[in-house]
């Protein structure tokens, strides 16, 4: 499913005159018994609600009051979302002759047009207080009490996100929770203002235009399409001037190149724009280089695992059972040979959590080539075909699963010689590769290309993150670097071959080799290469690399001096906490 609620108001589209009809009614428990759940946001005392609409058991969640009170049938006891009205408003309105005056939990109504009586009572008595209309009434809430706040609480409590709602209103006081729904729907005899900004206007009215909607997501939801742009996340610009964006969720992005070709750089930058629109997120990372992502809006981004200590497949579930908070599951302090193990466990559970939530609405795979390698299948029956709203992060993308790339629209090319890097990717999607002439890409910019639309690449400069990429220190400092990405020091006619997988080991082993293996690599600018290719730090490589520009290149005490001035940069640069 891609929407798993539809949130409704009462009066005017789901009810008329107050009463749902028998086939609105059913057209609601068909919905319901799909699997998605109805949530009413009515402006209507519970009371009064309960007068009209005996039978609440036909809705998940109930918002009353205009977003001041919250109820989950069949229970009876609602929970106020704010403060009473103060005794003093009511007295003052009753001395103005203010009728009728109604007094709810935390609401205060009445109709026009003692609209200026109430607001000049709230001035007088110096109330933080807001008036909303709704087709002639006149409804007094605490600031920041609506329709929208009281959905929050209500998708809270189901475990859904507002993107995978569809929301459906006819009046002013309906603007607010509309905007906040992935979809927004008006009635066809709706007030003007809310048809011009609802994605989709019902052929029918009131009762009618509910059956419609419901009746086309249980037929064909990917009809219900938001207006262009609403649901799209953006990447970049392209050369010729327009954006390139991907859909919020059915998509697919390949992140591949060289290292220290800028992957982390558009991955980081993405998460950013993720979170900023309130997406949930689950991030796979296998080196602890996202610990620090970006949290949301709404609520942190959580780092699950350290550097000593690997998380939980269920503790990861149950971080994500919190629809506005994101995770990065940092799997640095695994043994390398159980990454792929617990991912290959871990994915279905996040599958089986989207089918159930519509949650996280993006996953995220850094060094994919490394936890689902090339022999890794889809075991599990509820794992689909093609995988959508996922980012796959790689330097080799034939060494990727087959079955996790079946899904991939878009690939982002970085890093030297990208025209190699898009053969490499359509051999690996088994498509046809695209024809690339050679290009050299400018810091920034990435080559995109949709392999299953068969058009030509195109470049494209990247939209920077806010924040600069923040480097995992023990990672590099203690951790344990693939094969691939380790220094190893062999000397002059390759005499020796010690691996140093880390930093910590690095300045070890370079402090006992001989001086003939130390001048060796540092003559031919092997130590600040390796900083940058593999540990992608262009600072201390920089540095670095000035050391070995001005070191004598003799051995004894000048060997000593460089030895000792390139640990003191990486000393300086990669402090491991305790």
């Amino acid at each position: 499913m891609r929407y798993h609620a539809l949130a409704c108001d009462y009066d005017g589209t789901i009810a008329e005159r107050g009463v749902v009809a028998p086939a609105t009614r059913a057209a609601l428990a068909r919905l319901r018994a799909s699997g998605r759940r109805v949530v009413l946001v009515t402006g209507r005392l519970l009371g009064d609600l309960e007068r009209v609409c005996p039978d609440l058991s036909i809705f998940d969640a109930i918002v009353a009051e205009n977003g001041a009170v919250y109820v989950r049938p069949p229970a009876r006891e609602p929970r106020r979302l704010g403060p009473a009205p103060p005794d003093a408003l009511i007295d003052r309105l009753r001395a103005r002759g203010v009728t009728p005056l109604v007094r709810g939990e935390v609401i205060v109504a009445t109709s026009q047009p003692f609209e200026v009586e109430v607001m000049d009572a709230i001035r007088v008595l110096g109330l933080e207080l807001q008036v909303i209309f709704n087709k002639g009434a006149v409804m007094v809430l605490p600031s920041g009490v609506n329709k929208a706040s009281g959905l929050d609480v209500a998708l809270a409590d189901l475990g859904l996100s507002a993107h995978d709602v569809v929301g459906i209103g006819d009046a002013e006081n309906d603007h607010a929770f509309l905007a906040r729904c992935g979809m927004a729907v008006a009635v066809a005899d709706a007030l003007p203002s809310l048809r011009e900004e609802a994605d989709i206007v019902t052929r029918g009215g009131a009762g009618a235009g509910t059956v419609e909607i419901a009746e086309a997501l249980l037929a064909d939801e990917d009809a219900l399409a938001p207006r262009p742009g609403r649901a799209e996340i953006e990447i970049g610009k392209r050369a010729d001037g327009g954006v390139l964006s991907v859909p919020d969720r059915g998509s697919a992005i390949l992140c591949v190149g060289t290292s220290g070709g800028g992957k982390s750089t558009i991955v980081t930058g993405f998460l950013e724009r993720v979170a900023e629109r309130g997406y949930q997120y689950c991030v796979i990372d296998p080196e602890g280089d996202y610990a620090d992502a970006e949290p949301g809006p709404e609520g942190a981004a959580v780092s699950l695992g350290a550097a000593r200590r690997g998380p939980t497949v269920d503790e990861v579930i149950a971080a994500l059972s919190a629809p506005q908070r994101s995770v990065v599951v940092n799997l640095f302090g695994l043994p390398l040979e159980e990454r792929p193990r617990f991912c290959a466990v871990l994915l279905p559970r996040l599958v089986e959590l989207r089918a159930r939530f519509g949650r996280p609405h993006w996953i995220v795979i850094d060094e994919v080539h490394h936890v689902l390698p090339r022999d890794w299948q889809a075991t599990d029956a509820a794992m689909p075909d093609a995988l959508t709203g996922i980012a796959l992060v790689t330097v080799h993308p034939d060494h990727v699963a087959p079955a996790i790339l079946a899904g991939v629209s878009l690939v982002l090319a970085v890093g030297r010689d990208p025209g190699a890097t898009l053969r490499a990717s359509a051999a690996a999607l088994g498509v046809a590769p695209p024809e690339a002439a050679a290009i050299e890409l400018r810091p920034g910019e990435a080559i995109a290309w949709h392999p299953r639309e068969g058009g030509a690449p195109a470049r494209v400069r990247v939209f920077p993150a806010r924040v600069e990429h923040k480097r995992h220190v023990r990672k590099y400092a203690e951790g344990e670097l693939g094969p691939d990405e380790s220094f190893y020091f062999r000397g002059p006619d390759d005499r020796l071959n010690l691996r140093a997988q880390n930093l910590q080991l690095f300045l070890q082993v370079g402090d006992g080799v001989d001086d003939d293996t130390w001048v060796h690599h540092l003559r031919q600018h092997d130590y600040s290469r390796w900083i940058r290719s593999a540990l992608k730090d262009d600072d201390l490589a920089e540095e670095v690399a000035r050391i070995e520009e001005e070191a004598d290149l003799g051995p004894g005490p000048s060997a000593a001096d460089s030895r000792a001035r390139i640990r003191a940069a990486i000393e300086a640069h990669y402090t491991a906490a305790p």
